[in-house]
Order: C-alpha cells, then sequence, then structure tokens
C-alpha cells in the first residue's frame, strides 16, 4: 500500500484545516507529495436566461476558489499543489480528482455539526465512502488546533474473513511506511443483561477472537510490531472506550464485503467506528 500521493479536500474554515493538518502530517512523515484541492459546482451547460450572466457566475467560482486556496496555503505552505476542480459534487468531485491524479488517499475534515475530536459524516465523506477508488482518511473536528507531532500506532478493526484478512496485508503496510507498531483489535458487543448460557457463548466468542488475531498478528513478518486486543462492550462505542488510545493513533477499517471491488464502501460496523472515534480514521478499499 502506497501512501505517497495525497490529495485533500479542503474548504475555507475550521473543518478544511482539520482536514488539511492531518493531510500535511502524512506527507511529512511519508516524504510524500501533497495537492490541496477545491471543489466548485461548474458553469452552465445549456442555452437559457442564466447564460447572461454566465460571465459574472465565471469571476464569482474564481474568487471564491482564489480565496479558498489562498486559505489553504497559508496553513500547508509552498510545499504542495493547489488545484480546483468543477464537480457538482464535492465528493464525487474528489472521486474524479483522485483518478486523474493517481493519488494513493484522499483527506477530508469533518462535516458541520459534530462534537469537538469526534469525525462526522457529512454528503462529501458520503459520497466518498462509496465509490472512492483508493482509501479515504476522515479528520476528527479540531484536530487542526493541535495536530500531534507524528503518527504513534495505526489500529486496524479485525474481523476474521475474506475483506478483513485481504485489506490486513494494506494496513501492515501502511504501518511500515509511517514507522509505528500496527494494533489488531476486535470488537465484541456484548449486551446488556446476559444469562448463563449467553456468558458461556461470550466467552468462546472472545476465545476464538485472540485465537484469530494472533494468527492474524503471526502472519504479517518482521517489517511491522504487531500488538492484538479484544475489545468488549454493550455497543462499539462502549467497547473502543474499554482501551487506551494514543495522541497520534489512526484507526483502519476494511471496506464491506458489500460494496464493489476495488472501491471504499462503508459497512454497518464501520461507520459505528468512525462515528465514536477520537483519532483519524481511514476506510480501505475493497481488495477481495
Amino acid at each position: 500500500m502506497k501512501l505517497e500521493n495525497v490529495v485533500a479536500g479542503f474548504v475555507e474554515g475550521s473543518r478544511g484545516k482539520d482536514g488539511l493538518a492531518l493531510a500535511v502530517l502524512l506527507k511529512e512523515r511519508v516524504h510524500g507529495r501533497l495537492t490541496v484541492a477545491t471543489v466548485q459546482p461548474p458553469l452552465w451547460s445549456t442555452p437559457g436566461p442564466g447564460r447572461a450572466d454566465e460571465s459574472a457566475w465565471r469571476a464569482y467560482l474564481e474568487e471564491q476558489a482564489t480565496a479558498t486556496l489562498a486559505q489553504a496555503r497559508e496553513l500547508a505552505g509552498a510545499d504542495a499543489d493547489y488545484v480546483t476542480h468543477a464537480h457538482r459534487g464535492s465528493g464525487r468531485g474528489l472521486v474524479v480528482l483522485a483518478r486523474k491524479l493517481e493519488a494513493d488517499v484522499v483527506v477530508i475534515g469533518p462535516a458541520p455539526g459534530g462534537g469537538k475530536g469526534r469525525v462526522t459524516l457529512g454528503s462529501t465523506a458520503d459520497q466518498l465512502l462509496h465509490s472512492s477508488s483508493v482509501p479515504v482518511l476522515l479528520a476528527p473536528r479540531g484536530y487542526g488546533d493541535a495536530p500531534p507531532a507524528g503518527f504513534d500506532r495505526l489500529t486496524y478493526a479485525y474481523r476474521r474473513g475474506p475483506c478483513c484478512d485481504a485489506a490486513l496485508k494494506d494496513a501492515a503496510e501502511a504501518a511500515a511506511a509511517l514507522g509505528v507498531p500496527l494494533r489488531l483489535v476486535t470488537l465484541l458487543i456484548s449486551g446488556r443483561r446476559r444469562a448463563k448460557i449467553e456468558e458461556e457463548m461470550l466467552l468462546r466468542q472472545r476465545d476464538q477472537a485472540t485465537a484469530d488475531l494472533r494468527a492474524a498478528a503471526h502472519g504479517q513478518g518482521r517489517d511491522v510490531n504487531v500488538e492484538i486486543e479484544v475489545l468488549e462492550g454493550r455497543n462499539v462505542a462502549e467497547a473502543l472506550r474499554t482501551t487506551s488510545w494514543l495522541p497520534g493513533e489512526m484507526i483502519i477499517c476494511a471496506s464491506s464485503a458489500a460494496g464493489p471491488l476495488r472501491r471504499v464502501f462503508l459497512g454497518d460496523t464501520s461507520i459505528k467506528i468512525v462515528r465514536a472515534s477520537a483519532s483519524p480514521v481511514m476506510i480501505l478499499t475493497r481488495q477481495h
């Protein structure tokens, strides 16, 4: 898995700052290339009364794009490329641009309205997370206020199966590229009340999850230090709170088997992980 060619979708304000800070950090750690993009609506394509205002509309869009990229340049500096891309949908526009630039990963900030320290999904993320041909990296709100000095660890949400096993190689390669440990975690959702037979079943599930994690960790070779952990709670958010998270943590999730090959497709559990995470989350493309 390569991470050297990074595309960051940027909008004015704190949301753009959060995503851009994460993109800059990733670019610096892999000594890669960063392209900062703003997606603008296209000009009118059919004749009509609005055609008379096309020059004014064009001037307005150019003014907006210039101001947006000027703010991005103040944050990211001169060591990046800055582009404007026209498309009706911001997420779909980033999908097209990433394909054109042969990007390795697309990075965006949170949607408006979310809580501080949380990843919030909006229309841009929704479009990316159901059609991107490269991994998508999501920054939590406030990430740009005090970004970490580097990445400390990658945590991969693992459950034995073709999709997770295929994406595990990419997660291990990403950890090796960043020079950080890889932690494999499996989430066990236990419910609120449990009868004795349910307790026994949960114990078997816990043992099986641990065995699966050990087998997965054993197959990763010597390029990366691998840790394993089973996280248990009454729901995904509670399970994630049962462990420690480093300042420079990144969570990685595989795409759902319900999605198309070589595309990102966010599954139900991954959605819950994204919404509960206080760390950046990367969704990999489906490889199997």
